[in-house]
């Protein structure tokens, strides 16, 4: 009996409900990154007495992206996407009970054993952007990823202003007020959990490989729906199960794929850089701006800050998250229309703009934040373009590992950034800090230049 063929029809609304339901579970899950970010730093030199932690909470999360991305990419190249995003979403969930229990305790290893679990929740949200071109077609791939990027901006934003609504919950249920806005980001994570492990079948990325088996079978031509997951950017063709138990996750073949690629290595460079320049900067922020608002010394240990300049905190946390998350759909058209390396180029300028503003306007928190709102929309503008390349600029064959393989070192670079900002902030200041992101910023910009003029020269006639 021959096998059912799928239809293009058929493709089009698992397309459809896949980004619907990534959607949603962006929002649900973002709460708790955008509540740990915003107080993250603040309980961390509380819990620990001692100002040289402030930095333990961002960099724990990042590193904990940065290792689970690989084992996630991989488990999801071996069961599909729903498994490997329910997986991460778990471990993000029992991150937000341990936070609780933190603050509840005073313990600090369990506030660091949290920052962990949230971190790993972190890399699954950031790998739902690559469920989302699973099977989308090659024109409007940038705008497929960028729409499930731009969920994350109401759970996100919503995050950091949790902390005085928060209050009423922890203390309606007998716990320390700040353990409040936790107790609402795990109600927000199962949610997630719930949705995308009863919604998200078929699975995206194996009917992608469905679709692949299908035309290498019948010899047909791939349909600008299988093109993205199935044809592969350099025409490889689809891998058999026993394939992917073989070889998936492996980090020397991710790897080998990158640097075999030069639009590949671009794109790595994208993410990375513009992760490291976003969290270095970012993470410091609250822990300048308390200083800021309550004189020097404010933000040594065992000084607890204020109502006001928590509500400055969150405020301009929260702006900043907007500016990542919001205009996602405005760089996904970007990305579609200017193209990827050009977008990544407007990126990359935002960034060095947002340095050159909250680095030069330290002394203003209307700067600072009008810096850390250029600086989300350079990350984004970066993120969704560099993603969207790296997606069509390797095989089918290495597609999956090496998406994991880029995480893996946005998430390293971000927590790299993480812990040195402490130390650059001690050194040299906000302002140092932030032209030290510049200098980063301008090295990829130049790389992206060179990229696209090389890539004009080559498609120039003879």
């Amino acid at each position: 009996m021959a096998p059912t063929l799928i239809s293009d029809q058929r493709v089009r609304l698992v397309q459809r409900r896949t980004v619907v339901l990534l959607s949603a579970a962006q929002i649900f899950g973002g709460i708790g990154t955008g509540a740990t970010v915003s107080i993250g730093s603040i309980l961390a030199v509380e819990l620990s007495g001692s100002s040289a932690w402030a930095g333990a909470v961002a960099t724990v999360m990042t590193l904990g992206a940065a290792l689970a991305a690989l084992p996630l990419a991989s488990l999801a190249d071996r069961r599909g996407r729903r498994i490997g995003q329910v997986a991460g979403l778990s471990a993000a969930l029992a991150g937000t009970v341990l936070m609780v229990l933190a603050v509840v305790s005073g313990l600090f290893i369990l506030l660091v054993l949290g920052a962990a679990g949230i971190g790993v929740g972190t890399a699954a949200s950031l790998q739902a952007r690559f469920a989302a071109v699973d099977l989308a077609d090659p024109e409007h791939r940038g705008r497929a990823l960028s729409a499930v990027v731009w969920a994350v901006t109401v759970g996100a934003v919503a995050g950091p202003n949790l902390i005085q609504p928060g209050t009423v919950v922890g203390q309606a249920l007998g716990l320390p007020p700040v353990a409040g806005p936790f107790v609402i980001a795990a109600a927000g994570l199962l949610l997630a959990n719930v949705l995308l492990f009863a919604g998200l079948r078929p699975d995206p990325l194996l009917l992608a490989r469905e679709l692949a088996l299908q035309q290498a079978g019948t010899g047909a031509p791939a349909t600008p729906q299988q093109t993205p997951a199935a044809a592969g950017g350099s025409g490889t063709g689809a891998r058999t199960n026993g394939q992917a138990n073989r070889d998936g996750g492996s980090l020397v073949r991710g790897l080998r794929a990158i640097r075999g690629s030069r639009t590949a290595l671009l794109a790595v460079a994208a993410v990375v850089g513009a992760h490291a320049v976003m969290v270095g900067v970012m993470s410091m922020t609250p822990l300048h701006l308390q200083e800021l608002v309550e004189g020097p010394g404010a933000s040594h240990a065992g000084h607890a800050a204020s109502g006001d300049v928590l509500v400055i905190i969150g405020c301009t946390i929260s702006l900043h998250i907007a500016g990542m998350f919001a205009l996602s759909p405005v760089m996904g058209w970007l990305t579609d229309r200017a193209g990827r390396a050009q977008t990544i180029m407007i990126g990359f300028t935002l960034l060095i703009t947002a340095v050159a503003v909250a680095g030069f306007g330290q002394a203003s928190t209307g700067a600072v934040a009008a810096g850390l709102v250029l600086l989300g929309l350079g990350w984004s503008a970066a993120t969704v373009s560099g993603s969207t390349l790296l997606a069509e600029s390797v095989g089918q064959d290495a597609r999956v590992v090496v998406q994991g393989v880029s995480d893996m070192l946005m998430g390293a670079a971000g927590a790299v950034g993480g812990a040195v900002s402490g130390l650059v902030l001690s050194w040299i200041g906000y302002l140092g800090l932030n032209l030290l992101g510049g200098v980063v910023g301008a090295a990829v910009l130049a790389a992206a230049f060179v990229t696209v003029a090389a890539g004009r020269r080559g498609s120039a006639p003879a």
